[in-house]
């Protein structure tokens, strides 16, 4: 389990927010692999995305388990960004065929989930234990977009 030292006051409020927005984010990626499941064809791809949809929902728990522990409030539900999102991608399903757009709607989602985790990252005074979490979460992201990269492509290739 990753601890963090309680630190002064507004810089403890200051990672509590940054982790509600990453927690915001992975209910965001979990609904929006919810969603994808729901709409593709080749159930490999089915799988893939209920796992990664179960991935983000771990990630979760491990935010709110140091949002509690720095005697934080946890946000509760997606963002209005991830909201329009997943409506934009039903949008774009309902116009275009199959599992490109799908997966080019899940890698958009990616992109937008490590932005904010690359931005928590440059804070130098998060505690080592932290930073090794939140990179083992990036990590995975970044594994997913090229994972996702090339299933897009092998559709592509028929």
């Amino acid at each position: 389990m990753t601890t963090i030292k309680k630190k002064d006051m507004q810089e403890t409020l200051d990672i509590v927010h940054d982790l509600n927005d990453l927690l915001t984010r992975n209910y965001d990626a979990e609904k929006g692999y919810l969603n994808a499941a729901e709409k593709v064809k080749h159930e490999g791809l089915k799988n893939y995305m209920m796992a990664r949809a179960q991935n983000r929902y771990d990630f979760g728990h491990e935010l709110k388990k140091i949002i509690s522990g720095l005697d934080g409030k946890i946000y509760k539900g997606t963002s209005f960004e991830g909201d329009v999102h997943r409506m934009w991608m039903s949008f774009k399903d309902s116009i275009t065929s199959g599992d490109v757009a799908i997966y080019e709607e899940c890698i958009r989602g990616e992109r937008y989930f490590i932005e904010k985790y690359e931005e928590m990252l440059k804070d130098d005074s998060l505690p080592e234990s932290l930073r090794a979490m939140l990179s083992r979460q990036l990590n995975a992201a970044n594994k997913a977009i090229e994972d996702l990269q090339v299933m897009k492509e092998a559709i592509q290739a028929g």
